[in-house]
């Protein structure tokens, strides 16, 4: 259900802005949008997993206002992020 340490540390190389950048937008975004999509699988098995549901909406919340925030301070990153993450269609 949670990501792995690996899997993190890639996501972490690949949408990092700077050398050891862990905080930036982009690197949450993505990080939170693979716990979303683990969870949004593990929701197919097991529909009543009401708790859990729980974590998934303020996961989803937690993600659209981190990309408020970037689509506010520059939009071409925010579609740039959004086209790599394959989020919006």
């Amino acid at each position: 259900m949670s990501i792995t340490a690996e899997r993190k540390q890639e996501l972490i190389t690949e949408y990092a802005q700077a050398d050891g950048d862990t905080g930036s937008p982009e690197v949450q975004v993505a990080i939170l949008t693979e716990r979303i999509s683990n969870l949004t699988e593990h929701f197919k098995e097991h529909k009543h997993d009401n708790h859990s549901r729980r974590g998934l909406i303020k996961l989803v919340s937690q993600r659209r206002k981190l990309l408020d925030y970037v689509k506010k301070k520059d939009e071409a990153r925010y579609t740039t992020l959004i086209k790599r993450l394959g989020i919006r269609r």
